[in-house]
């Protein structure tokens, strides 16, 4: 009987030996195969390779993005830069996914975006300018007009322009600035400080139409018309013809998608103002409410450039002042050479003051 059991037993632990052989044997086969059936790191990821192949298409084909439907192409075009910052997620996506296809689909929103605001990046001011100019919306409901004005004064600008300045505000910022300006004209919202004598100043008309914004206007705003004035500086280098202008405000409607109809019909009536301007040496100071990527303002670059874009530090966002999203502030020039562009500290607007030197 014993030597019956221990030849059992021995059967037995051969069984097992040999069915633990196959199971592995068989583990190892489903193990094959699964890795047979995974897809290769070209095949993995390819939603994200085509959202990254979206993205780039988009950065590089805005203009082409109609504007029919809700204002979307200039509202795509204001939003450009951010659009910069889905690259990195598309890469964190790219990377856990082990995606090959999404690495290299994403050169495309790399390159497009480089192109598009890469100069941006580098410092391009110059020291040295023949005049300083500066441009600030200080706002309708600026609690401490005496103050913008005394900040601004303190900047040391050659040529200051103002936007939405409410009769209320407006002997606040003249008695504040007379000292160190003593030149200046104020037509409607909009006004000019200059050291330097000015000549040959009017009221420029950019059509405004309030449209379904005009219940959301302060009433002192509304009452003055006039958002856009032209005037002569006179330099020692020659008379140089100044804009200040307040185009109208956008908004982000239900009904109407991104509403620009008001500022789109000032930037083409200024436009054509500065088309028919004979002074060689111009430049635009104001509140556009619109980025120069913006299709509104082509008939604008078309003929000045920003001083931003051509001496600036970065992106020189402007609005709104407590964390600035966009530059809807500008300093565009023609005739002269834009030498270094900044942005001024903070003051009680909800806009940020922008500078920049020029010279000849």
């Amino acid at each position: 009987m014993v030597q019956v059991d221990a030849v059992e037993q021995t059967g037995q632990e051969g069984a097992g030996r040999r069915d633990d052989g196959s199971g592995i044997w068989r583990a190892g086969v489903r193990r094959a195969i699964r890795i047979g059936s995974r897809p290769g790191p070209w095949k993995r990821g390819l939603v994200l390779a085509a959202s990254a192949l979206l993205l780039g298409l988009l950065m590089l084909l805005h203009a082409e993005i109609p504007n029919r439907i809700g204002g979307f192409g200039s509202l795509v075009e204001t939003c450009l830069p951010w659009f910069g910052l889905f690259i990195p997620v598309l890469l964190a996506g790219a990377l856990w996914r082990r995606s090959a296809s999404a690495v290299v689909a994403l050169l495309l929103p790399v390159v497009a975006w480089l192109n598009l605001f890469g100069g941006l990046l580098m410092d391009k001011s110059e020291s040295g300018s023949d005049l300083t100019v500066v441009s600030h919306n200080v706002g309708a409901d600026n609690p401490d007009p005496a103050g913008t004005a005394r900040d601004l004064a303190a900047a040391g600008a050659d040529v200051l322009a103002l936007e939405e300045i409410t009769p209320q505000a407006k002997p606040l910022y003249e008695k504040a600035l007379a000292e160190a300006y003593p030149h200046h004209t104020v037509q409607g919202t909009v006004g000019l400080w200059s050291k330097l004598p000015l000549s040959d100043t009017r009221p420029v008309d950019i059509e405004m139409d309030y449209g379904p914004l005009a219940d959301t206007k302060p009433v002192d705003v509304k009452m003055a018309y006039n958002r856009a004035l032209r005037t002569t500086v006179a330099t020692d280098q020659g008379p140089l013809a100044v804009y200040v202008a307040h185009l109208g405000s956008v908004r982000v409607l239900p009904r109407n998608g991104f509403w620009t109809d008001s500022r789109d019909r000032g930037a083409q009536a200024l436009a054509k103002a500065i088309a028919a301007e004979h002074n060689e040496r111009v430049v635009l100071l104001g509140d556009l409410n619109g980025t120069m990527d913006d299709r509104a303002f082509a008939g604008i670059t078309s003929r000045l450039r920003s001083a931003q874009d051509a001496a600036g530090d970065g992106f020189g966002f402007s609005w709104p002042a407590k964390f600035p999203v966009a530059r809807i502030d500008q300093i565009l020039v023609r005739g002269v050479e834009p030498e270094s562009s900044w942005l001024l500290p903070a003051t009680g607007s909800d806009h940020r003051p922008v500078a920049a030197g020029i010279s000849w």
